[in-house]
């Protein structure tokens, strides 16, 4: 199981998304893998400031805990602790992150990793945090 941390943005309707430079080219959250000892919220700030830049999560609430198989990796099952918090900073894709992308309801899902596909999105939108219409 891989146990990762990642944040959700919303602003103006849209969710930050990331697409790493190597591996798949499927669109993910912004986080990553938890390092031994390290706290959901350490883990959340080390890994924006590793993709992101110069950046923090302003007061970060926890979402929900999702479990899916995880992309790129064939055969391994991804644990995601999902939080919400809007970025202090502009963020700017770097380390192992290519690529940053606003994501809107109209845009391609085929572009999305699974689990926000089929799992996270659906959720959100559920719930009412993405005001997105589905058809």
């Amino acid at each position: 199981m891989i146990d990762k941390v990642g944040l959700l943005t919303i602003r103006d309707g849209k969710v930050l998304l990331c697409r790493k430079k190597r591996g798949h080219s499927l669109l993910i959250l912004p986080g990553g893998k938890r390092e031994p000892g390290e706290s959901s919220l350490e883990c959340l700030a080390r890994e924006l400031r590793e993709e992101l830049g110069d950046v923090t999560a302003v007061s970060p609430e926890l979402v929900d805990v999702y479990v899916h198989a995880a992309a790129g990796a064939k055969g391994k099952m991804m644990r995601l602790e999902l939080y919400r918090g809007e970025l202090s900073g502009v963020p700017h894709a770097q380390a192992e992150i290519g690529e940053l992308i606003w994501f809107g309801a109209g845009d391609d899902q085929a572009m999305l990793a699974p689990s926000l596909t089929f799992l996270i999105f659906p959720d959100l939108i559920k719930r009412g945090i993405l005001n997105w219409l589905t058809s």
